[in-house]
Protein backbone atom coordinates (compact mmCIF):
# COMPACT_ATOMS: atom_id res chain seq x y z
CA UNK A 1 0.00 0.00 0.00
CA UNK A 2 1.17 3.54 -0.71
CA UNK A 3 0.84 6.56 1.55
CA UNK A 4 -2.18 7.96 -0.29
CA UNK A 5 -4.18 4.73 0.08
CA UNK A 6 -3.41 4.52 3.80
CA UNK A 7 -4.29 8.18 4.31
CA UNK A 8 -7.63 7.73 2.52
CA UNK A 9 -8.45 4.67 4.61
CA UNK A 10 -7.66 6.53 7.84
CA UNK A 11 -9.75 9.53 6.75
CA UNK A 12 -12.69 7.26 5.84
CA UNK A 13 -12.60 5.46 9.19
CA UNK A 14 -12.25 8.77 11.03
CA UNK A 15 -15.18 10.29 9.09
CA UNK A 16 -17.44 7.34 9.97
CA UNK A 17 -16.52 7.60 13.65
CA UNK A 18 -16.97 11.36 13.91
CA UNK A 19 -20.20 11.41 11.90
CA UNK A 20 -21.80 8.90 14.26
CA UNK A 21 -20.57 10.75 17.35
CA UNK A 22 -21.74 14.16 16.18
CA UNK A 23 -25.13 12.72 15.23
CA UNK A 24 -25.49 11.16 18.69
CA UNK A 25 -24.44 14.35 20.47
CA UNK A 26 -26.98 16.41 18.52
CA UNK A 27 -29.90 13.95 18.62
CA UNK A 28 -29.66 12.07 21.95
CA UNK A 29 -29.83 13.38 25.50
CA UNK A 30 -27.31 11.95 27.94
CA UNK A 31 -28.39 8.46 29.02
CA UNK A 32 -30.98 8.07 26.25
CA UNK A 33 -31.36 4.53 24.97
CA UNK A 34 -32.83 3.22 21.72
CA UNK A 35 -33.58 -0.44 20.91
CA UNK A 36 -32.39 -1.08 17.34
CA UNK A 37 -35.02 -3.05 15.37
CA UNK A 38 -36.75 -3.59 18.72
CA UNK A 39 -33.99 -5.98 19.79
CA UNK A 40 -33.20 -6.10 23.51
CA UNK A 41 -29.54 -7.03 22.89
CA UNK A 42 -28.79 -4.32 20.29
CA UNK A 43 -29.08 -0.81 21.73
CA UNK A 44 -27.88 2.71 21.19
CA UNK A 45 -27.07 4.09 24.63
CA UNK A 46 -25.53 7.55 24.83
CA UNK A 47 -22.85 7.94 27.48
CA UNK A 48 -19.74 10.06 27.78
CA UNK A 49 -16.48 8.54 28.89
CA UNK A 50 -13.68 10.63 30.46
CA UNK A 51 -11.20 7.78 30.10
CA UNK A 52 -9.76 5.43 27.52
CA UNK A 53 -11.41 2.82 25.30
CA UNK A 54 -13.90 0.57 27.10
CA UNK A 55 -13.98 2.98 30.07
CA UNK A 56 -10.40 2.55 31.29
CA UNK A 57 -8.75 5.65 32.74
CA UNK A 58 -5.59 6.75 34.57
CA UNK A 59 -7.45 8.21 37.54
CA UNK A 60 -9.73 11.10 38.47
CA UNK A 61 -9.36 14.84 37.97
CA UNK A 62 -7.84 17.19 35.41
CA UNK A 63 -4.27 15.87 35.79
CA UNK A 64 -5.36 12.31 34.98
CA UNK A 65 -7.28 13.61 31.97
CA UNK A 66 -4.28 15.61 30.78
CA UNK A 67 -2.01 12.55 31.09
CA UNK A 68 -4.50 10.55 29.03
CA UNK A 69 -4.65 13.20 26.29
CA UNK A 70 -0.85 13.47 26.16
CA UNK A 71 -0.63 9.67 26.00
CA UNK A 72 -3.03 9.62 23.03
CA UNK A 73 -1.15 12.45 21.34
CA UNK A 74 2.18 10.66 21.77
CA UNK A 75 0.63 7.48 20.34
CA UNK A 76 -0.60 9.41 17.29
CA UNK A 77 2.80 11.02 16.66
CA UNK A 78 4.58 7.67 17.07
CA UNK A 79 1.97 5.92 14.92
CA UNK A 80 2.46 8.42 12.09
CA UNK A 81 6.17 7.66 11.84
CA UNK A 82 5.65 3.93 12.31
CA UNK A 83 3.07 3.63 9.51
CA UNK A 84 5.45 5.50 7.19
CA UNK A 85 8.18 3.03 8.15
CA UNK A 86 5.88 0.07 7.45
CA UNK A 87 5.04 1.40 3.98
CA UNK A 88 8.67 2.18 3.19
CA UNK A 89 9.87 -1.28 4.24
CA UNK A 90 7.13 -3.11 2.35
CA UNK A 91 5.15 -4.64 5.21
CA UNK A 92 2.29 -6.97 4.29
CA UNK A 93 -0.81 -5.08 3.15
CA UNK A 94 -3.01 -6.55 5.88
CA UNK A 95 -0.47 -5.46 8.50
CA UNK A 96 -0.55 -1.85 7.27
CA UNK A 97 -4.37 -1.91 7.22
CA UNK A 98 -4.42 -3.11 10.84
CA UNK A 99 -2.13 -0.25 11.85
CA UNK A 100 -4.39 2.20 9.98
CA UNK A 101 -7.44 0.94 11.90
CA UNK A 102 -5.68 1.37 15.26
CA UNK A 103 -4.39 4.81 14.25
CA UNK A 104 -7.84 6.01 13.11
CA UNK A 105 -9.45 4.79 16.33
CA UNK A 106 -6.88 6.50 18.53
CA UNK A 107 -7.18 9.72 16.52
CA UNK A 108 -10.99 9.64 16.73
CA UNK A 109 -10.98 9.43 20.51
CA UNK A 110 -8.24 12.08 20.71
CA UNK A 111 -10.46 14.50 18.76
CA UNK A 112 -13.30 13.92 21.26
CA UNK A 113 -11.13 14.62 24.27
CA UNK A 114 -9.41 17.62 22.72
CA UNK A 115 -12.31 19.48 21.08
CA UNK A 116 -15.74 18.19 22.11
CA UNK A 117 -15.65 20.12 25.37
CA UNK A 118 -15.17 23.31 23.38
CA UNK A 119 -17.82 22.85 20.69
CA UNK A 120 -20.70 21.18 22.58
CA UNK A 121 -22.80 22.31 25.50
CA UNK A 122 -23.38 19.91 28.39
CA UNK A 123 -26.17 17.35 28.07
CA UNK A 124 -27.70 17.03 31.54
CA UNK A 125 -29.36 13.64 32.25
CA UNK A 126 -31.72 15.35 34.70
CA UNK A 127 -32.87 17.95 32.16
CA UNK A 128 -32.70 15.51 29.25
CA UNK A 129 -31.52 18.31 27.01
CA UNK A 130 -29.86 17.58 23.69
CA UNK A 131 -26.48 19.29 23.44
CA UNK A 132 -26.21 22.20 21.04
CA UNK A 133 -23.13 22.36 18.84
CA UNK A 134 -21.16 25.64 18.95
CA UNK A 135 -23.36 27.14 21.73
CA UNK A 136 -23.24 30.88 22.22
CA UNK A 137 -22.29 30.44 25.87
CA UNK A 138 -19.35 28.18 25.10
CA UNK A 139 -18.81 24.47 25.57
CA UNK A 140 -18.95 22.31 28.69
CA UNK A 141 -15.17 22.06 29.15
CA UNK A 142 -11.87 23.54 28.02
CA UNK A 143 -9.38 22.39 25.43
CA UNK A 144 -8.11 18.82 26.07
CA UNK A 145 -10.74 18.29 28.76
CA UNK A 146 -13.66 16.89 26.79
CA UNK A 147 -15.25 13.45 27.07
CA UNK A 148 -15.36 10.62 24.56
CA UNK A 149 -18.80 9.81 23.15
CA UNK A 150 -19.93 6.19 23.57
CA UNK A 151 -23.05 4.73 21.97
CA UNK A 152 -22.88 1.00 21.10
CA UNK A 153 -24.35 -1.36 23.72
CA UNK A 154 -24.80 -5.12 23.23
CA UNK A 155 -26.18 -6.74 26.42
CA UNK A 156 -26.50 -10.17 24.76
CA UNK A 157 -27.06 -11.80 28.16
CA UNK A 158 -28.91 -9.78 30.81
CA UNK A 159 -30.11 -11.93 33.68
CA UNK A 160 -29.90 -12.69 37.41
CA UNK A 161 -27.56 -15.41 38.60
CA UNK A 162 -29.15 -18.40 40.44
CA UNK A 163 -29.54 -17.94 44.20
CA UNK A 164 -27.72 -21.20 44.89
CA UNK A 165 -24.52 -19.95 43.22
CA UNK A 166 -21.82 -19.22 45.88
CA UNK A 167 -20.71 -15.58 46.30
CA UNK A 168 -22.55 -14.24 43.23
CA UNK A 169 -25.95 -15.84 43.71
CA UNK A 170 -28.83 -13.42 43.00
CA UNK A 171 -26.56 -10.77 41.46
CA UNK A 172 -27.33 -9.19 38.10
CA UNK A 173 -25.17 -10.46 35.25
CA UNK A 174 -24.76 -8.75 31.88
CA UNK A 175 -22.70 -9.83 28.89
CA UNK A 176 -21.55 -7.75 27.02
CA UNK A 177 -21.63 -4.86 29.51
CA UNK A 178 -19.36 -2.02 28.23
CA UNK A 179 -20.80 0.82 26.16
CA UNK A 180 -18.30 1.75 23.45
CA UNK A 181 -17.90 3.77 20.25
CA UNK A 182 -16.86 3.20 16.66
CA UNK A 183 -13.28 4.31 17.33
CA UNK A 184 -13.02 1.54 19.93
CA UNK A 185 -14.24 -0.89 17.25
CA UNK A 186 -11.48 0.27 14.89
CA UNK A 187 -8.82 -0.19 17.58
CA UNK A 188 -10.08 -3.62 18.61
CA UNK A 189 -10.41 -4.76 14.98
CA UNK A 190 -6.85 -3.70 14.23
CA UNK A 191 -5.42 -5.45 17.28
CA UNK A 192 -7.36 -8.69 16.66
CA UNK A 193 -6.34 -8.82 12.98
CA UNK A 194 -2.73 -8.15 13.93
CA UNK A 195 -2.78 -11.19 16.19
CA UNK A 196 -4.40 -13.30 13.46
CA UNK A 197 -2.11 -12.26 10.60
CA UNK A 198 1.20 -11.71 12.40
CA UNK A 199 2.61 -14.96 10.91
CA UNK A 200 1.95 -13.61 7.41
CA UNK A 201 4.01 -10.54 8.17
CA UNK A 202 6.88 -12.74 9.38
CA UNK A 203 6.82 -14.64 6.07
CA UNK A 204 6.81 -11.42 4.05
CA UNK A 205 9.70 -10.06 6.10
CA UNK A 206 11.64 -13.31 5.66
CA UNK A 207 11.23 -13.16 1.86
CA UNK A 208 12.35 -9.52 1.91
CA UNK A 209 15.46 -10.44 3.89
CA UNK A 210 16.25 -13.29 1.47
CA UNK A 211 16.22 -10.88 -1.48
CA UNK A 212 18.77 -8.72 0.28
CA UNK A 213 21.23 -11.62 0.57
CA UNK A 214 23.20 -10.84 -2.57
CA UNK A 215 26.72 -9.86 -3.38
CA UNK A 216 28.62 -8.50 -6.35
CA UNK A 217 31.38 -10.52 -8.04
CA UNK A 218 32.96 -8.26 -10.61
CA UNK A 219 30.12 -7.05 -12.83
CA UNK A 220 27.77 -9.91 -11.80
CA UNK A 221 25.09 -9.74 -9.09
CA UNK A 222 24.54 -13.17 -7.64
CA UNK A 223 21.33 -13.80 -5.73
CA UNK A 224 21.63 -16.18 -2.83
CA UNK A 225 19.11 -18.95 -3.52
CA UNK A 226 20.19 -21.36 -0.82
CA UNK A 227 17.03 -20.73 1.25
Amino acid sequence: MNKSSVALLILLLLAIDQTIKIYVKTHFYYGEEYYVFGLDWFRLHFLENPGMAWGFKFGEGYLAKLVLILFRLAAIVWGTFYIKKMIREGYAKVFVICAAFIYAGALGNLIDGAFYGLIFEKSDPALRNIAEIFPSGGGYAGFLNGNVVDIWFFPIIDTSLPEWLPLWGGNEFTFFDPVFNTADVWISTGVILLLIFQNKQRKVQKRSNMKKLKYTDGNRTIINNNY
